[in-house]
């Protein structure tokens, strides 16, 4: 497999040398084939994730295949605009000249999906990689092998090998891929091995984008619309079977509606779901075993609301609420990632403080409130990746807003044209003209203070 790997990396590197990639032409065509592909094997895609967690159709739709494909339009249509060179303001230093900024390829990029959401995950970077220019090994995850097998398909019926190759293995292979010197490395998955990926990235001094995770806050003020926020939490939480990355993790509610939005948030869960939500075609189940036994491990010794008997044989836990947890609980030490709400109560400012600045910097947060200057305050004062006010993970969807973390929730963004830049070199150049040459910058310098003055107001 080693000598597999350094001969694909060698067939990519010579590809990419002779410069098709470049072509605005052949990034096109190659986008057009994707979506072709894609668009014959949609149910394909949606049975393969049904098979590997049971992920209901619509969700496989309206989170991965649509967003995929909507990606894919955007990418076609705005490609040549993308990659014009953009001119910038010159500086009067360099009078007489122009500026622009140019966007090159970085060359053979290796892009690392997660198994949550394994096809749009898998294949958002890689559009925006193959929009960029680069050739590309993508390695889907182990984890949903028939998700895996399928994107291997379309990759390999729609694109030409030396231009994007699906390396499909567990862990061993993962670690033989980043021993090799790659130009750009994307990862999406936890912190843990994002900073096992960064170390590896370090030691070649490779640019690296991180799309990590985090404990995701979802505030809700005494001012919030109740119904409405139950309602928008429980299908942020429970979406994808809770396995979101930005799923609100836990609710910090003020004490004077705790028990009002307790009671919401159960009637939504029956809505959604039924008095037996394992009946219920729309949840989707945990990944594996081990995640399953992992999830349930920390309900023990919580005081559970509601929910929390799973089905080990089908990997199923029901939507399940968990009143106060303490900072010190198993529940709250790390992300979650499944159907389990922690609800905490709070009554002021310092309270949300003890929380929101003793975890790390999360992915998303969300604030549910009708008062404008609690939802500024919220915004202004914490820092996150990304999230939404009175609603959750819609901020996502969005091709025009950058989706990233910050600090260990990750490390640059992506989507719509950010990808593009995200999979770009910006090259500056100067372009001077001929027709004059300015005698001040060439020695002997005279540096009087005439001199002195001129040169200070042109910077």
């Amino acid at each position: 497999m080693i000598n597999s790997i350094s001969e694909t990396l060698q067939e990519q590197r010579t590809f990419y040398r002779s410069q098709r990639t470049k072509e605005i032409t052949y990034r096109k065509k190659a986008l057009q084939k994707l979506e072709k592909v894609v668009l014959a094997q949609e149910d394909a895609i949606c049975e393969a994730m049904y098979l590997d967690f049971k992920k209901p159709k619509f969700e496989s739709l309206v989170s991965e295949t649509q967003v995929v494909l909507a990606e894919l339009r955007n990418s076609i249509k705005k490609l040549e605009f993308w990659t014009k060179p953009q001119k910038v303001t010159a500086s009067w230093a360099n009078f007489p000249s122009a500026d622009w900024v140019y966007y090159e390829p970085y060359g053979t990029v290796f892009i690392i999906a997660p198994w949550n959401y394994p096809f749009q995950l898998a294949m958002l970077p890689l559009i925006g990689a193959i929009a960029a220019g680069n050739t590309i090994v993508l390695k889907p995850s182990e984890l949903t092998p028939n998700t895996s097998k399928i994107i291997h398909d379309i990759v390999e019926t729609a694109l030409e090998t030396a231009h994007v190759t699906i390396i499909e293995g567990g862990v061993e292979i993962s670690q033989k891929l980043l021993q090799e010197k790659w130009d750009y490395i994307f990862f999406t998955g936890s912190s843990r091995v994002g900073q096992i990926v960064y170390e590896s990235a370090a030691k070649t001094l490779t640019p690296v984008t991180l799309e990590l995770g985090g404990k995701n806050p979802c505030i809700v003020d005494e001012t919030a619309a109740l119904p409405l926020a139950a309602k928008r939490i429980v299908w942020g939480k429970c979406l994808n079977g809770g396995q979101t990355c930005v799923a609100p993790d836990y609710i910090l509610v003020h004490k004077d509606v705790k028990d009002k939005l307790v009671s919401e948030l159960i009637k939504y869960i029956t809505l959604f779901f039924g008095s037996t939500p394992e009946t219920s075609a729309d949840l989707a189940r945990m990944v594996n075993a081990q995640h399953y036994q992992s999830l349930m491990h920390l309900l023990e010794g919580e005081e559970i609301l509601f929910g929390g008997k799973g089905n080990a044989a089908d990997n199923f836990i029901p939507p399940t609420l968990v009143n106060e947890p303490t900072l010190n609980s198993k529940l709250m030490q790390g992300e979650i990632f499944g159907p389990i709400l922690p609800i905490i109560s709070y009554e002021s400012e310092a309270d949300l403080d003890q929380y929101l600045f003793h975890f790390e910097k999360p992915l998303a947060a969300y604030i549910f409130s009708n008062n404008k200057k609690n939802q500024a305050k919220i915004l202004s004062r914490y820092s996150f990746g990304g999230g939404a006010v009175n609603d959750t993970v819609v901020q996502y969807v969005s091709k025009h807003l950058p989706f990233g973390g910050v600090g260990k929730s990750g490390l640059g963004a992506y989507h719509g044209k950010t990808s593009f830049i995200t999979f770009s070199h910006k090259k500056s150049i100067v372009k001077k003209w001929r027709w004059l040459d300015i005698p001040l910058r060439y020695p002997p310098y005279n540096l009087s203070e005439t001199i002195t003055k001129k040169i200070k107001k042109l910077f």
